[in-house]
């Protein structure tokens, strides 16, 4: 088996910047293989990918030293033209790839511009459309897709140029559980192709598919291995910015042997060293901070988008209290944005009501709906505009009329509360993603609205930073905010949402306490969702644990058993 890419002592610092993005790159990535690269945010994982198509250092200029060699030829000794021939890249920012006016021709940009036979490009355009289950939609507009068809359509342009080489840089942060899995199955096709896929990706799920890890920090590779080799050691994870695997965690604090990376594994081995016994499951009866009144309801909500008459809110009948901490789940294309952009009236019902405090939401103005609810968008690039910090986090209240005074105090607290002090006077776009993220839900603060909206807020942030949003956001629910995230990180829904709905197809599919509806894996699977693997295993063993933590207190709290488990009982299965 031949060596796909070669780096040799690579290093590259860009311009304007003192400190270097790669460091002393050694290592070599074999054909026919899958390789994850993981590591914190700044870590230098996008840069080393740019290096393979020779982004850098021709389009992004700076000090470059050492070598990469791509199936023997040295990029940076070649345009990035005839690179895209052997190397394909999916960018993080996915939406910056994404130009054309519709969708067919966006797949058909790059096989055109390699002067492919029509036929052939035909073929490709079917091939891959169907691949990424976006067939049904080549006439429409890019921009009218999800964020999670956007990135499906981004995936499906670069592999209809067929590629030697695939890099995806966080190529799964806005699909559902399903288009995770069909995205990773990538990797069967090009095992039998002799080719190699690159993945940048922070969960540790995705690196038990590759044949090897990657871990960098600081712009180093500081571990290469089998993910049974990287992935149970606990410690290096943390230190790079990576979630530990929940279920290597737990057999850790208990004490157990074996280091079991998935659900299917740790029940294994409970089973042959009898080391916990299932019991029946009892769920929650009734929700948490659920005794306030009303503040959202839809009744009969149906949406229809006008201009391709699709239907994506069938009659939607929900309540939504003050104080709850709210996760709306569910697959790409199942009507989660759309519903939740008539909770502040960015969408108004083609059929049935929204009411905000019983009111119908077309009765009130732009004004008074900003200081109810709150919406961050999920690219937060799409509400950011200002110079500076400052201007941006003050603008609702400069639109709302605000005294300068008051608008300079709200604008203090809002970013204290998101960790930005000192950062007001920084241009928003020269922010890290998880810094623009937190910008954009200052903004939102700032207002002091009741009810705050989130869409995706996790997404393109390491796991250090995911936990910094999502205990913000538990602070503010507990300050008194009525808080709903849209998301598709099950773990980020079990430990931090008190409820928990799941549309499909326009329609409430599962509604109740978040431990209710993670323990009724056969309705999930409906929906193309499964529970976290911790959770999965937790509705084995009839415990309420959700985390690791509260898990390990409950089996702490069972005796030993004298007996082994029934081998009847249900195990969990692989999704």
């Amino acid at each position: 088996m031949g060596v796909a890419v070669t780096f040799e002592d690579l290093s590259f610092t860009y311009r304007q910047n003192n400190r270097p993005s790669l460091r002393n790159i050694q290592g070599q990535m074999e054909e026919a293989r899958t390789v994850v690269l993981m590591g914190h945010s700044g870590a230098g994982k996008s840069t080393l990918c740019c290096t393979l198509n020779g982004l850098v250092p021709r389009f992004f200029r700076g000090q470059y030293e050492g070598r990469v060699l791509v199936k023997g030829e040295e990029v940076a000794r070649r345009k990035v033209a005839e690179m895209s021939r052997i190397v394909g890249l999916v960018l993080q920012d996915f939406e910056a790839q994404l130009f054309s006016t519709n969708v067919e021709l966006e797949m058909a940009f790059g096989p055109e511009n390699h002067c492919l036979p029509r036929p052939e490009i035909e073929h490709r355009i079917h091939r891959y459309l169907s691949f990424v289950g976006l067939e049904r939609m080549r006439q429409r507009e890019p921009a009218t897709l999800s964020g999670g068809q956007k990135q499906r359509l981004a995936i499906g342009s670069v592999l209809a140029l067929e590629p030697k080489v695939l890099v995806m840089d966080e190529p799964t942060t806005d699909l559902d559980p399903q288009g995770r899995e069909e995205v990773l199955s990538i990797a069967d096709d090009l095992r039998e192709e002799g080719g190699l896929l690159l993945l940048v990706d922070h969960e540790p799920e995705t690196g038990l598919r590759a044949d090897q890890v990657w871990l960098m920090r600081d712009g180093q590779v500081v571990a290469q291995g089998t993910p049974a080799e990287i992935l149970v050691n606990l410690s290096l994870l943390k230190s790079c910015g990576i979630k530990p695997p929940p279920t290597v965690e737990l057999f850790e604090e208990m004490g157990w042997p074996g280091r079991p990376l998935t659900a299917e594994k740790a029940t294994s081995l409970i089973i042959e060293q009898n080391l916990a016994r299932p019991r029946k499951l009892k769920a929650p009866a009734s929700l948490p901070n659920a005794g306030g009144p009303p503040v959202l309801m839809a009744e009969g909500l149906r949406y229809v988008y006008p201009t391709y008459q699709i239907e994506a809110l069938q009659g939607i009948d929900l309540s939504i209290r003050e104080g709850e901490f709210l996760a709306i789940l569910g697959q790409n294309g199942s009507g989660k944005t759309t519903l939740a952009k008539h909770f502040n009236g960015l969408l108004k019902p083609t059929s049935g009501r929204m009411l905000i405090h019983g009111r119908p939401s077309t009765d009130y103005s732009r004004r008074e709906l900003a200081k109810r609810v709150g919406y961050v968008f999920q690219n937060p690039d799409h509400q950011i505009f200002a110079r500076t910090v400052k201007e941006e986090v003050g603008f609702g209240l400069k639109v709302l009329g605000e005294h300068p005074k008051m608008i300079e105090k709200r604008v203090a607290e809002a970013l204290e509360v998101v960790g930005l002090q000192g950062y007001e006077g920084k241009v928003p776009f020269t922010l890290t993603k998880g810094e623009r993220q937190r910008v954009a839900v200052a903004s939102v603060l700032a207002v002091q609205p009741e009810v705050i909206v989130l869409d995706e807020p996790t997404t393109g942030l390491d796991y250090a930073q995911q936990r910094n949003m999502m205990e913000m956001l538990r602070r503010l629910n507990r300050s008194g905010h009525t808080v709903i995230v849209i998301t598709h990180s099950m773990w980020v829904a079990a430990e931090y949402g008190t409820r928990a709905i799941v549309l499909k197809d326009g329609n409430i599919l599962l509604d109740g306490p978040t431990r209710v509806v993670f323990s009724d894996e056969a309705q999930l699977a409906r929906a193309s969702l499964h529970p976290p693997s911790l959770v999965r295993l937790s509705n084995w063993l009839g415990t309420q644990a959700m985390t690791v933590q509260k898990m390990v207190e409950e089996l702490r709290e069972i005796p030993n058993p004298n007996n082994r488990i029934n081998p009847n009982c249900q195990c969990p299965t692989s999704s």
